[in-house]
């Protein structure tokens, strides 16, 4: 009897490795896809790949990823989601590559990293889906589907670990959460849009300032018709005034793209296709993104100390 029970207990076991082994793999291939994702994101972010479009023709995704909203203290919000999905890749595969007691001991720890890493980035792609939704008021795919990711690695380690006591599986489960939504919910918060002490829809102004060349490259991109399309919520947007100063950026033609934005002409920018801020049209070509100054000189034939 004692035997049968044990041949049992074996018997379902291996059937539990089995499942639990499928379900790690299925695990690290939806973190693989999250890598690839938020990797794209991130290298297109720090200017290593050309600008994002988004899939079927929309064009939420570089206003989403430019947002006040896209950076954590200096660094693209992706940058953060790749590492997570790094560890959950490393926290799945790894107990596959183990043997013995290593992997007896590594894997119901792994179950644990598991499900709260998969919680903690569950809830806080709900608040970036509603900022996305509510504030920012743009579609990216590619941020739904790392939302989409994060939900499905939840369900999966949910159902993938051993869990003997479920009363602290939930305490820990339903701390978390409460914990990331609390801490992504005061973070969106107090991120929201700049405002500019000259009132709602109106850029923050700029402080830098200006010198005789930058003021003369100004005139000039004016002068040639050269305009930049831009939002007032954008601080890629500020980040280019800046560089010019604010008498030189005063010079400027600049487009406001927000349909909420002062003086916008938003419909101007829907005819010309714009889908990153800043964009910048210089002799009938459009090219989107920061640019240094000496290239804006390069791009539109200005010549210092004369045209």
């Amino acid at each position: 009897m004692t035997s049968t029970r044990l041949a049992d207990r074996l018997t379902t076991r291996r059937r539990s490795d089995t499942g639990n082994r499928w379900l790690r793999v299925a695990m690290a291939v939806l973190a693989t896809v999250g890598v690839i994702d938020t990797a794209t994101i991130t290298l297109e972010r720090w200017g290593l790949l050309g600008e994002l479009s988004c899939p079927g023709g929309a064009h939420g995704c570089q206003k989403v990823l430019a947002s006040p909203w896209g950076t954590v203290l200096g660094q693209p919000l992706s940058l953060y989601g790749l590492l997570a999905y790094g560890a959950v890749l490393i926290l799945a595969l790894l107990p596959l590559v183990l043997r013995g007691e290593n992997r007896a001991r590594i894997g119901p720890l792994s179950w644990w990293g598991l499900l709260l890493l998969s919680t903690g980035m569950t809830v806080f792609s709900l608040v970036l889906m509603g900022v996305m939704v509510f504030k920012i008021q743009a579609f990216c795919p590619f941020c739904v589907l790392s939302a989409c990711l994060s939900l499905v690695l939840f369900v999966l380690s949910l159902v993938g670990g051993e869990w003997p006591d479920r009363g602290q599986l939930i305490f820990r489960v339903v701390l978390l959460a409460l914990l990331v939504l609390l801490a992504g919910l005061g973070w969106s918060t107090a991120v929201g849009r700049p405002e500019s002490s000259l009132g709602k829809g109106v850029p923050i102004p700029v402080t830098s300032p200006s010198t005789p060349a930058t003021i003369a490259l100004a005139e000039h991109l004016s002068r040639t018709g050269a305009r930049m399309y831009s939002a007032y919520w954008c601080p890629h947007c500020h980040d280019q005034k800046e560089l010019f100063g604010k008498e030189a950026a005063a010079k400027l033609t600049v487009i406001e793209c927000a349909p909420d934005g002062r003086d916008s002409q938003a419909e101007l920018c829907s005819t010309k296709n714009i889908q990153g801020y800043p964009s910048w049209e210089i002799n009938g070509k459009l090219d989107s993104g920061v640019k240094p100054l000496a290239r804006l000189a390069e791009m539109s034939g200005f010549k210092a100390g004369g045209e």
